[in-house]
């Protein structure tokens, strides 16, 4: 049974939380219907894990967490998708990256899309909860180097999808700084 202040608490995460739920969500379901399922399951676990939330400034974090573990427990019910389906050639990315880049919105997430499963989630751990390396292995159980590699060939599959792959071959230095501009 819930009380007054178990009830404040969930809908105070949710104020202050249901927005970036949604995109993380979004980007990791890449359609509206199943981001919207997604953000509701997440805030349905919350509110009956709510007493493990320990520390309200990170709230946010346990709530991608929440999302992410919802997320791929769907997946697994759902068939595996091989890494060697992912067809990209690094070296096709482009060198320079122009100054100004604005992106479509739904080209970006149409690329994200075609991401297997465990590259999108890597990708999106990576810039939406701005884990570490090292925190999506062990959140993932993973060797870091599986970390570091699915990273790159995601990036690399958005940066050929999105701009092209008719172009010359670039650094990981001039990789990395276009990936920033990118997401």
């Amino acid at each position: 049974m819930t009380d007054e202040r178990t009830l404040m608490d969930i809908e105070r995460l949710v104020a202050e939380h249901h927005q970036a739920v949604y995109r993380y969500a979004y980007r990791l379901a890449g359609s509206v219907p199943d981001a919207e399922d997604l953000t509701q399951q997440t805030f349905l676990i919350a509110q009956q894990k709510l007493d493990q939330l320990r520390n309200v400034e990170s709230a946010k974090g346990w709530l991608f967490a929440i999302l992410r573990n919802s997320f791929l427990k769907d997946r697994q019910r759902q068939r595996p998708v091989s890494e060697a389906t992912l067809q990209l050639d690094i070296d096709s990315i482009p060198a320079e990256i122009p100054d100004e880049v604005e992106i479509d919105s739904e080209r970006l997430q149409e690329a994200i899309n075609e991401l297997p499963e465990n590259f999108r989630v890597v990708l999106v751990m990576f810039y939406f909860e701005e884990c570490s390396y090292r925190e999506i292995a062990e959140s993932l159980g993973l060797p870091i180097g599986t970390v570091m590699s699915r990273l790159a060939r995601a990036k690399g599959h958005l940066q050929a999808r999105l701009f092209g792959t008719s172009v010359a071959p670039c650094s990981a230095a001039k990789r990395s700084e276009y990936t920033k501009v990118l997401l």
